[in-house]
């Protein structure tokens, strides 16, 4: 019987053509996946053809490379391997020559030189501070775009090769937006376009060639969301973000973005009196990485917010704090005042784990459980999700909560929540509310203060304490999921007798 065709695969929601191909079992641990998808961007059945016998003859092509094992890029290689990324550059900025920015053509020429050694003694001289390069920094930054993009390059075409090849390749990409933003410049101001080197593509005609399809913010988002799988919480905020550049832009159309309309953007986010964490985090990253996909897979050129970020560094007055000592008592001795569960024992296992509210909000019965004679809490992704892989971990109950009675009440639970009457977010995620009602229980006690927070003031707090009364580093990090163990590793190095014994420096409150 004949072999079954790869052919374009149809989106059963969107209605989208999409390229999917198993890896063959010899390249699954290089590629580090068993199937390649990729977004076709069209829901015509005729040019879904087309633009999957063009992306797998790319995928292929990827393939024979990644067989063919490592190589040494001679420069030549180099230059026809960059001579797309010149091609899309100018195809990027030709309607707008002018609104070229990014790359500074008086620093492109500077780039991956040899610095020159200072003088012995140099630094000690009065003019020595009148001497130093002042482009020194956006040089380095130019060569780290350059450097990324040659990553980019090499992980699309399967190219395995060693640091020198690499930097050889970054040295073309350079050379490559250097020509082309000369070009540019010469567009600018009304002369014409010349040929690309290494390339029969030349610059292509305005109005529009397939490379021109738009590309809606929708289309990237969806194709991001279903190769990356993020939570459903994540899908919402970033839909939510890419909906607020449309709204700033006026348009949707993902190649129409420029890197100078995101600097705008971060410009009147600054002026709106954003916080720049969030700005950062929750704004530029985002958008960012989504572009960054639609890069990756071939539906645009290149990704206008690289490179654009914003200090994020809180001033002292924004940062979050710990609970203080008084502050601690207050509420733990609140806590014990009350008969619904979460305000009951929420506060109390946050003091004495360091873990976080919603982390606690989603314990059942069967995480509380006996580990070699020591009572431990079990912090599970199957309770629910957790903020990072190092975050599921195993963390021993500390004295005090034994002594205000937290053991009975999770051993003579029902099997399932303990907080079975938390009602779930909006996101169905089980616990999800606990935050808010922490939030407000501390708030009601009069504690006000906007740098505290029901989740990092606990975690501050016995991170602090930990440190204070000679818990090592490492053994803080693997209770409180603070660094990159995963809880496997936390296990196998450190015992939960070990956890538990010091764990136990803590001190208890006196209440």
């Amino acid at each position: 019987m004949p072999l079954a065709m790869s052919r374009p695969w149809k989106h059963p929601n969107s209605g989208v053509y999409w390229l999917r191909k198993g890896v063959p079992e010899d390249l699954r641990m290089l590629v580090g996946k068993r199937e390649e998808k990729r977004s076709l961007l069209t829901r015509d059945p005729a040019e879904a053809k087309r633009r999957h016998a063009e992306a797998l003859a790319e995928l292929e092509v990827r393939w024979a490379n990644l067989r063919a094992g490592p190589k040494e890029l001679t420069e030549r290689e180099a230059h026809q391997i960059a001579a797309p990324v010149h091609d899309r550059w100018l195809a990027q900025h030709r309607d707008n020559p002018s609104g070229q920015t990014l790359w500074d053509t008086g620093l492109g020429a500077r780039l991956f030189q040899p610095l020159k050694p200072s003088p012995p003694g140099q630094a000690y001289e009065a003019s020595f501070l009148s001497e130093v390069d002042k482009d020194f920094v956006r040089v380095h930054e130019l060569e780290a775009w350059c450097l990324g993009g040659a990553d980019e390059c090499l992980a699309a075409q399967g190219l395995r090769v060693d640091e020198n090849s690499r930097r050889t390749l970054a040295r073309a990409i350079a050379a490559a937006l250097q020509r082309a933003s000369l070009t540019l410049a010469r567009m600018a101001k009304g002369e014409s376009a010349e040929s690309t080197f290494f390339s029969s593509a030349g610059l292509p005609p305005s109005n529009a060639s397939a490379s021109q399809t738009p590309v809606p913010f929708d289309d990237l988002i969806k194709g991001w969301a279903s190769e990356r799988r993020p939570v459903a919480k994540t899908i919402y905020e970033w839909t939510r973000v890419m909906g607020q550049l449309e709204e700033y832009l006026g348009h949707s159309d993902a190649r129409r973005v420029t890197g100078d309309n995101f600097v705008a953007w971060k410009r009147s986010m600054v002026d709106a009196g954003l916080r720049p964490k969030t700005i950062q985090d929750a704004k530029l990253a985002p958008i960012r990485a989504i572009f960054q996909w639609g890069v990756q897979n071939k539906l645009l050129p290149l990704n206008p917010a690289e490179g654009i970020s914003l200090d994020s560094k809180s001033k002292q007055s924004e940062k979050k704090r710990s609970f203080t000592e008084e502050e601690a008592k207050t509420i733990l001795r609140a806590a014990l005042a009350e008969s619904e569960p979460v305000r009951r024992w929420v506060p109390w296992i946050g003091a004495y784990s360091g873990a976080r509210v919603s982390e606690i909000c989603q314990l059942r019965s069967e995480d509380v459980l006996k580990i070699e004679d020591v009572w431990c809490m079990k912090l599970d992704p199957e309770a629910g999700s957790l903020k990072t892989s190092g975050s599921e971990r195993i963390i021993p109950v500390h004295p005090a909560l034994i002594e205000v009675g937290f053991l009975k009440f999770a051993t003579r639970a029902k099997p399932g929540p303990l907080f079975g009457d938390l009602a779930p977010d909006k996101f169905g995620k089980r616990g999800g509310n606990g935050t808010k009602v922490i939030g407000r229980f501390v708030r009601q006690l009069g504690l006000v203060d906007t740098r505290l927070s029901p989740s990092h003031s606990w975690r501050h707090r016995i991170k602090t304490l930990g440190r204070r009364h000679g818990l090592a580093q490492d053994i803080l990090d693997a209770i409180t999921g603070h660094g990159s163990r995963s809880v496997g590793d936390s296990y196998g190095e450190f015992p939960v007798e070990a956890l538990f014994r010091e764990l136990s420096k803590i001190p208890v409150l006196k209440i």
